[in-house]
């Protein structure tokens, strides 16, 4: 009886352990995503991530003006065009537009808005491909941890603000945030 005893114990044990585990990491991925959290809320990101079909600008977020919309592809209307304007690189003078050779939206089907939404809102739109351009979590890390459009949000050299983490920071952490499970913060 006592070995029978203390075999359940063992298991019990072993569960407890188990589920303190699973607490920690449930801990560790929501902690991961308030940290990444004002990343995606600071204008360099929120910007180009609009509740609406206009982009915003500056450090402010204002509407663009120029009737500037989002259009299908995310590129922009007509004559209107993002790379019209936001020419392969950034132009020397102040307040010139910043460039880059793919600069756009994300597309209307997907418009990814980071406006307005709450850790868990944005959280729960990041995980599903439905709201998220139709990518998996680990298509996401390397779109945060490669795609030049993004990497540029730390690299502009126009003297305004950066997010608030360096990019390093930023990816590190949002790939602790998917690695202890994408949790969604409350």
């Amino acid at each position: 009886m006592n070995r029978h005893l203390s075999n359940l114990f063992l298991v019990f044990a072993a569960a407890g352990c188990s589920q303190g585990s699973e607490r920690q990491d449930s801990a560790r991925s929501v902690a991961a995503f308030e940290a990444v959290y004002p990343v995606f809320m600071h204008p360099r990101c929120m910007n180009c991530h609009p509740a609406g079909d206009v982009p915003l600008v500056g450090e402010d977020s204002h509407p663009h003006l120029q009737n500037v919309k989002r259009g299908i592809d995310g590129r922009g209307l007509f004559a209107l065009r993002c790379t019209n304007c936001h020419q392969e690189k950034n132009l020397a003078g102040e307040h010139l537009p910043p460039g880059h050779p793919d600069w756009r939206l994300p597309p209307k089907a997907t418009p990814m808005v980071f406006q307005g939404r709450t850790p868990g809102e944005l959280a729960r739109q990041l995980k599903d491909p439905h709201l998220n351009g139709g990518k998996s979590l680990e298509q996401l890390l390397a779109h945060v941890e490669e795609d030049p459009l993004v990497v540029t949000s730390w690299t502009r050299g126009d003297g305004r603000s950066v997010p608030p983490l360096n990019h390093e920071t930023f990816a590190r952490r949002f790939r602790d945030w998917i690695e202890t499970g994408a949790e969604v913060p409350k």
